[in-house]
Parts: C-alpha cells; sequence; structure tokens
C-alpha cells in the first residue's frame, strides 16, 4: 500500500497532505488514562502488548494517517546505565545525575537492540496489529535533549546546571554526546530492522542554546544521526525553538523537519528551501478553540505551506486537556481539505 505519510515524505505530489499529532497516543485519551490508572509509566512502555494497544489507539478513535510508538526518549538513556524514573507530578528523575568527568567514563554504550528488545517486540507486534492501515513511526530524543535530563536529573526551564557542564567541561560534555550519539543510532537502527517505517528526532531542549552553541552541543550530533540513517529510512528533524537554523538543517538531507508554532509558513519555506518536506506547526493550546474555527485554522495553515511537501501536525506535544471532539475536528479538517482555487 502507498501511504500519504510516506508520500510526503518523499516529496511526492498527493492529493492532500497527512496528519498525525506528536504525543497522540497520549493523555488526551479517556482509554489510555485508564491505561495510566492501572499501570505505572515504564511498565506501560516495557509492556508489548500496552505500548501495542496505546499506539493503535489513536488511529481507531482519531484517524490520523500514521502511527507512533508509545515509547520514551528515556528508555535510551537507561540502557545506558542511568536510572531514570518518572515521578507522578514531576515527571522525569535520576537520583545520580551526570556532574564530572568520572561520572560520564560510567555511561555505557550498550547493545541497543539488546537492551532495548521490549522495544523491538512492541515494534513487530503494532506493525501486525496495523496490518499496514498507516505507517509506523519511531522515535528518540536528540544527544543534547538525553544531554539535558542526564546531566540536570530531571526537567527544567533552561537547564541551567546541564548548559553549565557543557560550557565548563566540554571534553566530558562532548564524550557524553557521543556516547548518546552512537546509542542512538544504533537503537534506530534496530527500530528499522524491525520495521518501523520512518523516525523522527526531538530537539525538545535545543532552544535553551545560543545559535551558535546549538551547532556545537545539539546540531553537529544529530546531523551524525541523520547521516547514519539517512538511506535506510525516512528521517524526520524537530528542533523546537530552533527556527534560526533551519537554513542548516535543510542541507542534512533529512526528509522533513518539525517546526513549532513560532514562525510563519512562508519564512520556514524561504529558510529550509524546497526540497524538504515540513510538518507542523499548529499551536497546541490553539485545539482548545471552537471546533468551527480550528478547522478554518487549519484549511489556513495548509494554504499557507501547501498541499505538496507537507505533514500537518503540531508546534509540539498535544495537552492532556484538549477534548476529543477537538482533535477529531483538527484531523477531519485536513481529511477533508481542498485547495483554495
Amino acid at each position: 500500500m502507498s501511504h500519504l505519510f510516506l508520500q510526503a515524505l518523499n516529496g511526492d505530489t498527493v492529493p492532500r497532505p497527512p496528519v498525525w499529532i506528536m504525543r497522540q497516543a497520549g493523555r488526551y485519551l479517556p482509554d489510555f488514562m485508564k491505561l495510566k490508572a492501572k499501570y505505572d509509566f515504564f511498565t506501560r512502555c516495557q509492556t508489548p502488548e500496552l505500548a501495542t494497544e496505546i499506539t493503535v489507539m489513536p488511529i481507531d478513535q482519531i484517524g490520523t494517517d500514521a502511527a507512533i510508538l508509545f515509547s520514551d526518549i528515556l528508555v535510551v538513556p537507561q540502557a545506558m546505565g542511568l536510572a531514570f524514573e518518572m515521578k507522578p507530578g514531576q515527571g522525569p528523575y535520576l537520583a545520580n545525575p551526570v556532574r564530572i568527568a568520572a561520572d560520564v567514563e560510567a555511561v555505557r554504550v550498550p547493545d541497543a537492540e539488546e537492551a532495548l528488545s521490549y522495544v523491538m517486540d512492541a515494534i513487530v507486534m503494532t506493525k501486525q496489529t496495523l496490518n499496514d492501515r498507516v505507517p509506523l513511526i519511531g522515535f528518540a530524543g536528540s544527544p543534547w535533549t538525553i544531554f539535558c535530563y542526564a546531566v540536570q536529573g530531571q526537567g527544567s526551564r533552561n537547564f541551567d546546571i546541564a548548559k553549565s557542564f557543557a560550557f565548563t567541561e566540554p571534553e566530558a560534555a562532548h564524550a557524553l554526546l557521543q556516547k548518546i550519539t552512537d546509542t542512538t543510532i544504533a537503537y534506530l537502527k534496530a527500530k528499522v530492522k524491525h520495521g518501523v517505517d520512518a523516525v523522527q528526532l526531538f530537539d525538545s531542549w535545543g532552544g535553551v542554546l545560543s545559535p551558535v552553541d546549538w551547532e556545537l552541543f545539539s546540531g553537529q550530533y544529530m546531523r551524525q544521526i541523520v547521516d547514519a540513517l539517512r538511506d535506510d529510512i525516512p528521517t524526520i528533524v524537530f528542533a523546537k525553538g530552533c527556527w534560526h537554523s533551519l537554513d542548516a538543517m535543510g542541507t542534512w538531507g533529512a526528509s522533513a523537519l518539525g517546526l513549532d508554532w513560532t514562525i510563519r509558513p512562508e519564512e520556514a519555506r524561504r529558510r529550509a528551501g524546497h526540497d524538504v518536506t515540513l510538518q507542523g506547526n499548529f499551536d497546541p493550546v490553539r485545539l482548545m478553540s471552537p471546533p468551527d474555527q480550528i478547522q478554518s485554522m487549519v484549511k489556513e495553515m495548509i494554504d499557507a505551506f501547501g498541499k505538496d511537501r507537507y505533514v500537518v501536525n503540531l508546534g509540539h506535544g498535544i495537552l492532556p486537556n484538549i477534548p476529543v471532539p477537538h482533535v477529531k475536528a483538527f484531523v477531519e479538517a485536513v481529511k477533508s481539505y481542498t485547495p483554495s482555487s
């Protein structure tokens, strides 16, 4: 089957753009909340049956054009020996963060396929369950984003401790970033081997860096990952808060660049160039607007980006308080899209 999502990533002419939603397999869906009440976060990630059920849920209930495997970016540092837990009401927490060079040396580069075999099992099971209805996206955090959590030890507004470590201990910082990069490449290659149809790299915290520091501590490592995967699978790069570097990212050979909601479609096209698909960039909070308003705004957004070389998505993950009918209105607006005459 020729899927709209993969056609858009390939740059083909399409009747309408495809649509999926970051964090679509999650907390705004009542059925997800029932599972959340029964199983803790990493149990859901580590149990292939649960990960499959959650991944397929929005395909059945919302009707998006691609599925994204239910997992978390922190499974990679866990496999590297960093014992992350998910604290209710607080988020990611690491009791012993990386703070000195000796801590970096202790971080291991695992056999990703073996250490994360539960992810691979979930891919195989999900692919069987989807039965080629839609493509399956695998993902990983960018090395810088993983670095931020590993050094800060928890979520943060500005990741000041992580940035300080990068700036005062650059040799150790780059050693850790390279270990994360090597592990991520092996992890994503294993995902490809087990059947994902595309991968996305989330640079959630690239925006805390200046443009120069972003290239030094984030961009160059993401570029290594894109280089390693480019011939294997369509690759999407999403760097939140980093549209200053869209022109650079446009030269990497990624299939698509994800955009947050702070850039105009015309500006994004101008910066990224016309040889790369763009993805985004509806403000997630705009899904609180009335459904008819959502539908007209989505049509305007598609008109501005153009229907080809474009994937409709939000500018970041969907929020937990979004009413399901509003999400359906967003998806339906894309599915019923016809270009303005």
